[in-house]
C-alpha cells in the first residue's frame, strides 16, 4: 500500500513539474530568444509566478532562464538607445577592416560587445548618409 501511494505520489510529482515546465516562455515561445528588455508578457509572468508559489525552487529557474533569454518579454517592445536624428558617425579605413577589427571599433565607439557572425546580424557597407537612412527605412519597414 505504501509503495503505491509512493509511486502515485511521484509520478504526480513528475506530471505538475512537466506542466510547470511547459509555463516557462522559453519553451512556449522560443521565437522571443534574445530580446535585451521591453514589456514584460503578464501571462508567462503568471505562469512562472505560478511555479514559484508551488514549487520554490523550479519557479527561480523558470523566472531566472525567461529574463536570462528575453523570452519573458513582448515582442516589438524593447527599449531602444538608437537616436536616429543624430546619429554618431565614425569613420575608418573600410579595405582593410574584418569583422573583428569592426567589432572592436563598435566596442570602443559604444561600449558594446557585438557579435557580428551571429545568426540575424547584417553588415553593410555605407558610402553616405543618405545610405544610412534608407538601410534603417528598409529594416523598419519605412519607420524611421
Amino acid at each position: 500500500m505504501l509503495s503505491k501511494m509512493t509511486y502515485v505520489l511521484k509520478a504526480l510529482m513528475c506530471a505538475v513539474l512537466i506542466v510547470q515546465m511547459a509555463g516557462c516562455g522559453t519553451i512556449m515561445y522560443p521565437h522571443r530568444r534574445g530580446q535585451q528588455g521591453g514589456k514584460i508578457d503578464a501571462g508567462v509572468a503568471v505562469l512562472d509566478g505560478v511555479g514559484l508559489l508551488l514549487f520554490v525552487l523550479p519557479g527561480i529557474i523558470a523566472f531566472a532562464v525567461d529574463f536570462s533569454t528575453g523570452a519573458i518579454y513582448l515582442p516589438g517592445t524593447s527599449r531602444s538607445s538608437l537616436d536616429m536624428k543624430n546619429p554618431k558617425i565614425v569613420r575608418f579605413d573600410t579595405r582593410n577592416c574584418t569583422n573583428e577589427k569592426l567589432e572592436y571599433i563598435i566596442k570602443n565607439e559604444t561600449g558594446i560587445d557585438v557579435k557580428l557572425n551571429q545568426p540575424g546580424i547584417k553588415v553593410t557597407r555605407l558610402s553616405s548618409g543618405h545610405d544610412f537612412d534608407l538601410s534603417f527605412a528598409k529594416a523598419f519597414g519605412g519607420k524611421n
